[in-house]
């Protein structure tokens, strides 16, 4: 595995920004965030999702970043060189940096009926992949806590798309109607028959809700 790790091109030696952009082997490109939260955030440029990394100490005194389904994601080395985990490549493959970009720090508010909109949106979506309607609700949010939970609503969507396309998922797809999201002391996943409870904790910011692959991982076990 070692072998796939590389140096960030021309920068081996100088200090990592503490937001940059970096490009994987295939061309794939992501956006890795330490600064904006007390965990790593890291964003794809092809996805709307963020992810939360926890670091945690592998051989050689290298870092390996993993996602809230225990996964790895992303290895770091003493030496600066970053290696990417995917589907596409579970054994790993080398990601360069390209540069600096902005952090992933969450939107702080949301005008008026963005939340409803957003929801909309989302249910839209799932719907469209599940060919049924299925309902997306939020009661009783906070105007400083809609903004997570319109995060939480695009990425149950995305995962929602994903199952839609997977055998092994057709009978959770087409029993689910409706998701409700409601406030609680951790991020969690509950499935009641033909309902989705998502449990959102906004003071947790991103880490406060569910990544799209806890979400595939909790409808799978149905």
């Amino acid at each position: 595995m070692l072998q796939n790790i590389v140096p960030f091109g021309d920068n081996r030696g100088a200090p990592t920004p503490p937001v940059a952009r970096y490009v994987g082997a295939d061309g794939q490109s992501f956006v890795l965030d330490r600064q904006s939260g007390p965990r790593p955030l890291l964003k794809f440029d092809d996805s709307p999702e963020v992810w939360v990394l926890e670091p945690s100490p592998a051989p050689r005194g290298d870092t390996i970043y993993r996602n809230d389904q225990g996964e790895p994601v992303l290895r770091s080395t003493r030496l600066g060189g970053l290696t990417l985990f995917s589907a596409q490549e579970p054994g790993g493959s080398p990601a360069a940096m390209a540069g600096e970009a902005e952090d992933l720090q969450s939107t702080p508010n949301l005008p008026p009926g963005v939340l409803l909109q957003r929801m909309i949106q989302a249910s839209a979506r799932a719907s469209r992949a599940a060919q049924h309607l299925i309902t997306f609700t939020a009661p009783n949010v906070s105007p400083q806590s809609a903004p997570l939970f319109a995060d939480a609503a695009t990425v149950a969507a995305d995962a929602l798309v994903r199952l839609a396309r997977r055998a092994d998922a057709h009978a959770f797809m087409v029993r689910l109607d409706k998701l409700v999201f409601v406030q609680g002391p951790k991020p969690d996943i509950s499935i009641n028959g033909p309902v989705m409870q998502v449990t959102i904790t906004p003071g947790k910011g991103f880490a406060g809700r569910p990544s799209s692959d806890r979400f595939i991982h909790a409808a799978l076990k149905r």
